[in-house]
Order: structure tokens, then sequence, then C-alpha cells
């Protein structure tokens, strides 16, 4: 079972598949800025299913590089069958992240994999490791965009798409920041901090941060305007994501 393909995954990508088959009916009612409880349904299953995935791959790819550097222990975790319940813990890493992802609009990152540094053949190992989740994220963000730009798919499913694009670009963002316990401190720390940071600044760093985050608007409105750049550059329409973003949330209807 450990290196078998999780069944769990595979129901992840069929709640997500689902999700898009239902924006499609619901495309009449987005075009003409109507409200549709099924579009809004297919758009929830793909964003939330999605970003599931995503946070399985994400996790993945940090496993998968660990091994080629050298930690065989991945294996045996079962980090590389893509099963989410080998990264997450239910409260912390899926139900809280969805809340905000739901709520605000932040792509909090919510799984773990534990590594062992001690495996690893290199510093740049260890940096390549944890820049592999969120290049995972880059790549996805961009790959969803292509498939809104070259395959002419309906209108709710290029929303649905575009506003899960935005996602893991602002995932991308948020992980590469350079701060203790995130990604991008993992890929400074082999050559700023070889021996590591004291453990308590490692787990509560990335808390203080998410705080600052939610209390102090400029700095979610900078990270919010650095991802909608990548976002652009990578070819996307805003106009789409929010669109997407905007039906999604149907207990913000004032209609209703």
């Amino acid at each position: 079972m450990k290196g078998r393909l999780s069944p769990w995954f595979l129901l992840l990508i069929a709640v997500t598949v689902t999700g898009g088959a239902l924006t499609v009916p619901g495309t009449a009612a987005l075009a003409t800025s109507d409200h549709s409880f099924l579009l809004s349904a297919g758009l929830l299953l793909l964003v939330v299913g999605g970003w599931a995935v995503s946070l399985c791959l994400h996790e993945w790819a940090h496993a998968f590089v660990a091994l080629r550097g050298g930690d065989w222990s991945v294996r045996e975790k079962g980090y590389l069958t893509l099963d989410i319940r080998r990264y997450t813990d239910i409260g912390l890493s899926i139900v809280l992240p969805v809340i905000f992802l739901l709520l605000g609009g932040i792509a909090l990152p919510g799984g773990a994999v534990w590594i062992n540094h001690g495996l690893l053949r290199s510093r740049a190992a260890r940096s390549l490791v944890s820049l592999a989740g969120p290049v995972t994220n880059l790549v996805l963000g961009i790959a969803l965009l292509a498939v809104t730009a070259l395959v002419p798919v309906p209108l709710g499913l290029a929303a649905g798409l575009s506003t899960l694009a935005f996602f893991q670009m602002l995932a991308f963002l948020l992980n590469i920041l350079p701060v203790p316990g995130l990604d991008g401190w993992g890929v400074l720390e082999p050559y700023v901090a070889p021996r590591g940071i004291n453990p308590l600044v490692r787990s509560w760093a990335p808390l203080v941060f998410f705080v600052l985050l939610i209390t102090f608007p400029p700095l979610l409105s900078a990270l919010s305007s650095g991802a909608a750049w990548i976002y652009q550059l990578a070819g996307g329409d805003l106009r789409l994501f929010g669109a997407g973003y905007s039906e999604m949330r149907f207990w913000d209807w004032a209609r209703w």
C-alpha cells in the first residue's frame, strides 16, 4: 500500500471533476450575471476539491524530491501515495484552511511531510525539497490557466478553473515567503542556519504571520496584489477569477 496510488486521492479528483461538470449548465446564468445554485455548488466543489488535490501534489513533490535526495523514509511513511490523510491533521490542515479560503480568500498552507534531513545528501537537496512544493503550486496554476486559454471550455468552467488558478498563485507566493516554518525559509535555512532554528520559533512564526495577515489589511492586500500580478503574468483574467469567486460564495448574494 505504501507505493500504491491512494483511493482517497482518486476520490478528491472525482469530486473536483464533478464540480467542474456542474458548472457547465450554469454558464448561461454567469453570462447574464444571474445567480445559480447549481453553478455555485459546482464552483464550490471544483475549487475546494481542486485545492485538496493541489495540497496532495504539493506535499508529494516535497516527498519525491526528498526521496531523490536520499531520504528513503518518505516511502515508508506513505507520502508517495498521494493519500491526503498522510499529510494532514483534519482540523488544522483541512477544515481551517478551507474556511479561510472560502471566507477570506487566503490560501493557507494545509499539509506537512516530515523529512529526515539527516539522510539528505547536501544542502542543495534540502533547499530543493522545500522549493518543490511552492513550484508545484505555480506549475498547477499556469496549467489551469493554459486550459482556459487554449481549450474552448464553457464560461462557468473557465471561471472555476481561473479561481482555482488564482489560489495556486497565492499559495505559491505565500509559501515562498522567508518566514520560519514556511517553505521559503526552508529553501534558505541550509545556508543561513545550517543547524536549524529554535523549534519554538519554527512553530510559532507561521501562526504570528497569519495573525498579522488577518489583522493587518495592507499586508493581505500586498500579498493579494502580488498573486494577481503573477496570475496576470501567466495569462489569467481577473474578471474570470472575480466572477468565479463571487458566484462560489453564494452566502454573500444580496438577493438571497
